[in-house]
Parts: structure tokens; sequence; C-alpha cells
């Protein structure tokens, strides 16, 4: 296990004292890899800087991306951080159900805007809800707070213990960049033949599209199977 295999993604960060102080919460425990979507603020700035303190290196080698699909191109397992418990098809955890997470591969916690949180689209991203335990009459965290609580219990897990999941070393999961490249193939097709109807619902349809495909732990190989699949269903029309 690794801690050169996490990442943290902020999504539209508003506030640059929030970004600097991740930085440094990051570096706290020793992780080294911050991701920025869209963030509001000029990047890096002084202020940034300034309340990064001594993990300035944090942000000076983090990575700035326009769209959360780009950030995840060779992430394995996305955890969206949320307050609110949502009523989709995806698996929700708490901090406890860390330990059963495979570090071997590059995993991604996605933390959302101040202000919003993450929205649903933004959740479908992911393979895992998290939900932080607070009083539930008062739920809400600074972003910092939030990220340097799961920041710690994955370091202390990390250290303490052993991967769980034993898998056949021939078998190889697939990265988010084939299963986004599978599912654009598929979503290309799907458009060939008018299936987003009515349109206004499209942007719903693909968001349940995706919740589909990234919980399902797919191989490399059958990822591959499906892209065949999908392309030979457009040769045949």
């Amino acid at each position: 296990m690794s801690k050169n295999h996490i990442s943290f993604i902020l999504h539209k960060p508003q506030l640059s004292e929030n970004i600097g102080a991740c930085a440094r919460a990051i570096k706290n425990f020793s992780f080294k890899k911050l991701i920025l979507i869209n963030p509001k603020p000029i990047f890096p700035n002084d202020k940034i800087l300034a309340t990064s303190v001594g993990a300035k290196d944090i942000i000076t080698k983090s990575k700035k991306y326009d769209t959360l699909e780009q950030a995840l191109d060779k992430i394995d397992i996305v955890i969206a951080t949320s307050a609110r418990f949502r009523n989709k098809n995806i698996k929700h955890i708490n901090l406890k159900d860390l330990e059963k997470i495979n570090f071997k591969k590059k995993i991604a916690f996605l933390f959302g805007s101040e202000a919003s949180g993450l929205s649903n689209e933004e959740i479908s991203y992911a393979n895992y809800t998290l939900q932080i335990p607070t009083n539930p009459d008062f739920k809400s965290l600074n972003l910092s707070h939030s990220l340097i609580i799961i920041a710690q219990y994955v370091a202390n897990t990390i250290k303490l213990k052993s991967v769980p999941f034993k898998k056949s070393k021939k078998i190889k999961s697939a990265s988010k960049k084939e299963i986004q490249s599978m599912l654009s193939l598929c979503i290309k097709n799907l458009d060939e033949i008018d299936f987003f109807k009515p349109k206004e619902k499209k942007p719903k349809m693909l968001e349940n599209l995706r919740n589909i495909f990234y919980k399902m732990d797919l191989s490399d190989k059958e990822t591959r199977i499906l892209s065949s699949v999908f392309a030979g269903l457009s040769k045949k029309r």
C-alpha cells in the first residue's frame, strides 16, 4: 500500500484559505497529491500559498482541470464525500468501511464546493459515497476539516491494515480512462439511434449510466469486451 496512490480532489473550491488549509492537511499525513477542478480563485495565489504554510510544495505540484471527467483518467476508485444520504443505487460507506478498500489501487477522495457540496451528477462518477459521522442536527463541516479527518483515518488504515481483498494477479481492474472510453462509445451509439428521449432527460439518463458502469468493478478485459459489443452494434445499423 502506498500513499502515492491517493489523491484528494477539490471540486470547484471557492475560498483560497480553504485550498491552502487542505494542502496543509494533506501534508500533515504525508500524502502528496492535490487536484483542483475549476477553482473559483486564481490558482495559485498569495493567499493560498500563505495559508498552506509549510505545504507550498503540495500547491506547486498540484494539478488543475476544467472538468471532473478529465481528472479521473488514471483513477481506479472514486470516493465522494457527502453530508447527505443520496437516494441513489450507489454504495454508501462510513469511515470504518475504508479499512476494506484496496489502497494498492489509485484512490481519489472527492470533495464538493463549500457552498453546495457535490451534485448528483458529480456523485455519479463515484464508486462510493462517504459520510463523516457528525451531530445529526449540525452536519456542516469546513472543507479542510473534512479532508483532514479522512486523511488521518486513511493514513492510520494504511499503517495498520493489510489489504483484505484477494484477487488473481492475472486480473487487472479497468482504469477510469478505460471505463470512460467504453461509456463514450456506448453513449455515441445511443445518440445515433436517438435513444435519449425526451432531450431534457438526457443528463439524468447519462448520470444513471455512469452510476451503473462505475460501480461494477470491471476488469480491463471486461471493458474491452463491452467496447467491442458496442462497436459491433454500431456496424449492424
